[in-house]
């Protein structure tokens, strides 16, 4: 087949205009395993291919594309990086988006190589190609040239190359072209920032991580909303934060959520701002973020009032990861009466709302319920089980009452809620007595889909794994319990056939 594959190549060489030969040879090495094609690889001549691509005849562009894709992942990224170099560059010049990302993916390979990127590095006119290209209208050719610019800057060689040459210059001129194509350029900066103190000290002294600032706090709120989302990415680092604290960031964006009030526009920013700070707490600490921004913790409350199914999406969210551990679960116990009347919103919310935000409602009360065993001291287990019953007048039905409902994630969220108690003696005790809820447990058919079996087997695990469900449930029960686990999720029980003597 390979050989096959050779002569077809070569015919393709020989012809003008060999459609009929691209269609066969396309054929043949999809046919042809990699390890083949690369043991042939000394005899891959792709310049015709190349060559036939600067036609950008449609038919034959796409079969030229599809061709070169494969054949080029059997040459190795320091070969194409060498030996291809003005195909490259003509290929991130080309009309035909698809020859745009079949080169950008080549370009990718290559900087995943530590002996192929000093290539690239080597090459700033095509350096200057790759930056040109987040220019472009096409997201996913955008989206690649970000990965690749990305990776380069891994190395000092990589950063020094886009910061401290003309590639800056033209970084910043690619980021006129439209709002858009700025917000990429910010992405890039975010990804490069994120990696290291150094890298992001790179990006400040470009001028560019100022830029994005500025727009922050700007008074533009579209602008707000967008640029949030990547200063909350930044934050996601240590290095990052401590920037953001420094620069005085954190208190310019709490200033802005204290001036939201008075903003009739503050809905577009709102929920991305209390997100970044509902992120900050969870990586720093919630009591530290939550005494020192109390605006947050207040809007946070406020947001779960709103008629806006947005805004009280975004403050469940919050709370959510606000009380995904035990620092944060005391913050919001501190609060007192004022978080129970908020656990009763959200358990009228998980009955009523949009499925969509029922699904956030449950999972939020899910990360709040949850106890490790090693943090299960007789204070928090009070805690947790009060707030569970400040969900509901009956909290276990209401949950029982949802996973029964035959929407596969709302099912598959409310066993999540009953996981999450599953290890805690209060919640045993709550489901044990529950009428059928045991039978529940163990009843396999109430299980369609593979989601469903996944988080019912979590479910008895979590149960059966607990030290505490012998004495609770019973011996029998927990047996009963242990062959579920045993059997697996997606056991199905065998049915008994009777033979009949004279039957066919």
């Amino acid at each position: 087949m390979a050989a096959q594959a050779l002569a077809l190549l070569r015919e393709v060489a020989r012809l003008e205009a060999p459609l009929e030969e691209l269609r066969a040879l396309q054929s043949v090495i999809q046919a042809v395993p990699l390890n083949e094609l690369r043991e042939q690889a000394a005899e891959l001549r792709l310049g015709p291919l190349f060559s036939l691509l600067n036609e950008n005849h449609g038919e034959q562009t796409t079969l030229c594309v599809s061709i070169l894709e494969r054949l080029l992942q059997a040459l190795e990224p320091v070969h194409v990086a060498r030996n291809l170099k003005v195909d490259l560059q003509r290929g991130l010049n080309h009309p035909d988006d698809s020859v745009k990302i079949l080169t950008l993916s080549q370009i990718g390979r290559i900087v995943e190589n530590s002996d192929a990127v000093t290539e690239i590095l080597n090459n700033a006119d095509l350096l200057k190609q790759i930056v040109y290209c987040i220019g472009g209208e096409n997201l996913s050719v955008a989206k690649a040239a970000i990965k690749s610019l990305s990776r380069i800057s891994l190395t000092q060689a990589g950063l020094e190359a886009l910061f401290e040459s003309n590639l800056l210059d033209d970084l910043k001129n690619v980021m006129k072209t439209n709002d858009i194509v700025r917000y990429r350029v910010y992405e890039l900066i975010v990804e490069i920032s994120s990696v290291s103190s150094e890298s992001l000290n790179y990006c400040t002294t470009s001028g560019l991580v100022t830029q994005l600032l500025r727009e922050l706090t700007g008074e533009d709120v579209l602008v707000r909303a967008t640029c949030i989302e990547m200063v909350t990415s930044l934050a996601y680092t240590h290095h990052g934060r401590q920037y953001l604290a420094q620069e005085g960031v954190i208190d310019q964006i709490s200033n802005i959520i204290v001036g939201a009030d008075s903003d009739p526009f503050s809905s577009f920013y709102l929920p991305g701002f209390v997100k970044f700070f509902g992120n900050l707490a969870i990586m720093d600490s919630p009591q530290q973020i939550c005494e020192r921004y109390p605006v947050f913790v207040e809007k946070v409350f406020e947001m779960t009032e709103s008629q806006d199914p947005t805004m009280i999406g975004v403050a469940v969210d919050t709370i959510g990861i606000l009380g995904s551990n035990v620092e944060g679960k005391q913050v919001l116990q501190k609060t007192g009466t004022r978080f129970e009347r908020l656990l009763m919103r959200i358990g009228h919310q998980a009955k009523n709302a949009s499925t969509e935000l029922k699904i956030r409602c449950l999972e939020a009360v899910s990360s709040l319920l949850y106890l490790p065993p090693e943090q299960q001291t007789d204070d928090l287990l009070r805690m947790t089980e009060s707030w569970f019953s400040s969900l509901s007048r009956d909290s276990l039905d209401l949950f029982r009452g949802i996973s029964n409902q035959p929407f596969p994630e709302l099912h598959c969220a409310a066993l999540k809620v009953f996981t999450a108690i599953a290890n805690q003696p209060w919640a045993q005790k709550l489901m044990f007595n529950s009428p059928g809820f045991v039978e529940y447990l163990v009843d396999r058919s109430v299980e369609y889909d593979k989601a469903s079996k996944d988080a019912k087997y979590e479910l008895v695990k979590a149960l059966a794994n607990s030290k505490t469900i012998a004495e609770i449930f019973g011996n029998p029960n927990y047996l009963r319990l242990r062959t579920y686990l045993s059997e697996g999720p997606y056991y199905v029980k065998p049915v008994a056939t009777t033979a009949v003597e004279g039957a066919d």
